[in-house]
């Protein structure tokens, strides 16, 4: 069996493909039953964050386990198979344990050395756990990612390289300022009460905000938040429970608006942002104006020209209004006529008085070119009829955005904020999209190449562990058929020397477990150690073939140790909520 990982996460998959392809909590359950009644794989587990899905599984085929991977992931995120692949990843064996580790250090987070990730391992791992979907190696990879993300905080400096996604996304909304200054002052309103909630709250209480509204579909989660908060005596910041619908009006006095809940749908649309912000400040929250059109410029003058064929005083008005320095040789005065006026036009530009062409250079090209031009032009006129009529692009004025009245940080995948609310005036709205770009220039800490050689050197670690754990029942169960082998000749020696005393007898029985011992010790910590090292898997099947061991009494020992170590659970370490 081996390791195998299908995913996709804001590394390979836009935003709108992430949200869409997002699970609830009861899919990801059916997810983990499905894929382990599925025929390729025997255990799973599933990783879901705000940025990244992921099914993990021990398969026994690469081709067909990846298919069938991709195939339940498609299935029940809802995203068609074919628009699904295209962002998927794969990683196999040693390559799938080196993502595993790097994404519980922070190296492949949004926000590099973000420290949640940890929490939510620990649940992926207690859901595996409790749908009884983790087996051996689901319980050893997780549990172990968990140990090297730990050590990569302790031992590096990764945390200075990165910070959690809320500090992240309130630093975007305080556009780049101190967010203690931003925040200082400002009522919050907190909508979800889950750990990244909770961890928002927590984050807007330390950077000194007036006031905290916890809304939540269960009030009481509500309520042991706002709690929690009112009791911290660090913060000493008021917090109060509200019920879901009291948000629109909580929302009118709110500065700043952070939602993470697991919603399916939006939890504030544009409009409800727009009444908002309207209720705030007494004015009506719009869209931007995309453009606005300056007035025309006043029109070149070209009353002077003699003998043009022109109606002057119609070009004026149409085609050169608002093109300063209009040549009556040119391409704009030929705009929408015809192939006979077209022809007139040519033929004044060629026999034009030499005082024309003298004043016409120094505003147009060169009259000769222009004739080449007015020709190409009557004959495509001739052909269909009309030259269509071109101008220069207008400038364009922007009216600047009015100072944000209310700030929104959406930290929810799918998203809990309509998008339109970016366009609206008075808000600055931050969402997992936004950070994703802004997160593409961050910079990288020098001790993420410290994590990176610990994970480097924990994969290899924990790459011979297994081989190692592998070749194990083998090796047991070597030894219980020679320790079987021994108590079959003891008593066929009880049978034969009657009269040996019980001392006698323990001598016996003593020497030949000694002999039996010593001659199976030196090959059995030997082929551990020829499987530890990769490629040594074949070992184990080696040790079977030479001594003829049952398949079936090395599976039952397996079996054993697995039920063994079900039964302990997670180390205390990695028991708690996220």
């Amino acid at each position: 069996m081996s390791l195998l990982v299908v995913g996709l996460s804001h590394r390979s998959a836009p935003v709108s493909v992430l949200e869409r392809a997002s699970l609830s909590a009861d899919a990801q359950a059916k997810l983990l039953q499905d894929t382990v009644a599925a025929e390729p794989a025997t255990e799973a587990a599933v990783l879901a964050t705000c940025n990244r899905i992921e099914l993990y599984a021990d398969v026994d085929k690469f081709h067909a386990g990846v298919a069938e991977l991709s195939t339940l992931l498609a299935r029940h995120s809802g995203v068609g198979l074919e628009e699904l692949t295209p962002y998927l990843y794969v990683h196999y064996e040693d390559r799938a344990v080196h993502h595993a580790f790097s994404v519980a250090c922070g190296l492949d987070s949004m926000v590099v050395g973000e420290g949640q990730v940890l929490g939510q391992i620990k649940d992926s791992l207690a859901r595996a756990q409790e749908l009884h979907s983790a087996g051996r190696l689901m319980n050893d990879l997780f549990q172990q990612s968990l140990r090297v993300g730990k050590r990569a905080h302790s031992e590096t400096g990764i945390d200075r390289a990165g910070q959690s996604l809320v500090t992240f996304g309130l630093e975007q909304l305080a556009a780049g300022g101190d967010v203690a200054a931003w925040a200082a002052g400002k009522k919050a309103l907190v909508i979800g009460a889950g750990s990244m909630s909770s961890l928002a709250a927590a984050t807007l209480a330390r950077a000194g905000v007036a006031e905290i509204v916890v809304a939540n579909r269960t009030f009481e989660r509500a309520e042991r938040l706002a709690r929690i908060l009112n009791e911290n005596a660090e913060t000493a910041v008021p917090a109060r429970a509200v019920p879901m619908d009291a948000v629109p009006f909580e929302l009118t006095r709110a500065d700043v608006a952070v939602s993470c809940t697991g919603a399916t749908g939006l939890v504030l649309t544009a409009e409800a942002v727009a009444a908002a912000v309207e209720g705030r400040t007494g004015t009506t929250a719009t869209a931007d104006v995309p453009a606005v059109r300056p007035a025309p410029l006043p029109p070149t003058s070209v009353g002077s020209e003699d003998g043009c064929p022109l109606d002057l005083s119609a070009v004026q008005g149409s085609a050169v209004q608002g093109t300063a320095g209009f040549s009556v040789h040119g391409e704009a005065a030929v705009a929408g006529m015809g192939a006979a006026e077209l022809e007139q036009h040519a033929a004044w530009v060629d026999n034009g008085s030499p005082e024309a062409l003298v004043r016409e250079r120094r505003t147009a090209p060169n009259p000769a070119d222009d004739a080449e031009t007015i020709a190409a032009l009557a004959a495509a006129a001739a052909a269909g009829g009309r030259i269509p009529e071109r101008r220069r692009p207008e400038p364009v004025a922007r009216i600047p955005r009015p100072a944000p009245a209310l700030f929104l940080l959406d930290l929810a995948m799918p998203r809990d904020i309509d998008a339109a609310a970016h366009r609206l005036a008075g808000v600055r709205l931050v969402d997992i999209e936004s950070l994703a770009e802004a997160s593409a220039d961050a910079p990288m800490a020098a001790d993420v190449d410290q994590v990176r050689r610990i994970v480097s050197d924990e994969v290899m670690a924990f790459g011979a562990a297994q081989r190692a754990a592998h070749i194990t029942p083998t090796v047991v169960a070597l030894r219980t058929m020679a320790a079987d082998v021994v108590a079959g000749e003891i008593a066929r020696l009880d049978g034969r020397l009657p009269d040996l005393d019980e001392r006698q007898r323990g001598e016996i029985r003593q020497a030949v477990h000694r002999v039996v011992d010593k001659l199976l010790h030196a090959p059995t910590v030997r082929v551990k150690q020829l499987a530890a090292e990769p490629g040594g898997a074949g070992y184990a099947d080696a040790l079977r073939t030479l001594f003829d061991l049952d398949q079936e009494t090395v599976a039952s020992v397996s079996r054993a140790e697995e039920s063994t170590e079900n039964k302990a659970g997670i180390p205390a370490e990695n028991r708690g909520p996220a």
